[in-house]
């Protein structure tokens, strides 16, 4: 009994050293306690995280940007969640919220006419303008409470540019806002920090030459 005890123990013993051998070889070839800086760490391999601010936010690209990369084909699909509020062909009847045929560009509250806007739409004034579109999209209720649009908004950012694509498909709109990407400067264009910049051509040779007369007049 004693013997089978014993076995039992050695045994035991022996899977616990394995699994603790196992533990710390995975840990040395996945380095998981070393994750490097601006990544982070997901089942043993290093992913790119999305760039954050200083209080945590991620960032994300310009409404020109996006505007450039994206597609009113995209935003059809996205506009799924809108039609069951929203018609968009030209004519189209107004349901629970207006007809949305060419709304970019048109006066906030005063596209449909006959649509009972609510006040806080009608106070915001101004146009649909790509940036108000954008924000509106992102939190209706923040960019004008008390609003009767229940819909709570589209997090991701570039689904919004896709469906003001989509929008600005049906009906025209604004010129789209003109991206340009910022251009990094050439290598070797500037110089590391400390060192001088190189002489200009021929200045190496008017030193040499009025230095000569001074050198002449010592001797």
């Amino acid at each position: 009994m004693n013997d089978r005890m014993n076995t039992a123990f050695g045994w035991i013993l022996g899977a616990g050293i394995v699994a603790l051998g196992g533990a710390i070889v995975s840990d040395m070839y996945f380095q998981s306690d070393l994750p490097e800086e601006g990544e982070e760490f997901a089942w043993g391999y290093y992913i790119d995280a999305p760039e954050e601010t200083a209080a945590g936010a991620v960032t994300e690209a310009s409404l020109a940007e996006r505007l450039s990369i994206g597609s009113a084909e995209s935003g059809a699909a996205v506009y799924a969640k809108c039609s069951a509020c929203h018609t968009i062909e030209q004519g189209g009847a107004t349901g629970i919220g207006p007809n949305l045929y060419g709304v970019m560009g048109a006066t906030i509250g005063e596209h449909a006419p006959g649509f009972a806007y609510s006040d806080a739409l009608l106070g915001v004034g101004g146009a649909w303008t790509y940036e108000q579109m954008d924000a509106w999209l992102a939190n209706p209720a923040a960019f004008a409470a008390g609003t009767k649009m229940t819909f709570a908004g589209l997090n991701d950012a570039q689904e919004r540019a896709d469906v003001i694509l989509y929008l600005r498909d049906n009906g025209g709109g604004p010129a789209l806002p003109e991206f340009v990407p910022e251009e990094e400067a050439p290598e070797g264009e500037e110089g590391a920090e400390g060192e001088e910049a190189p002489a200009e051509d021929g200045a190496e040779d008017a030193a040499a030459g009025d230095a000569a007369p001074e050198e002449a007049a010592a001797e």
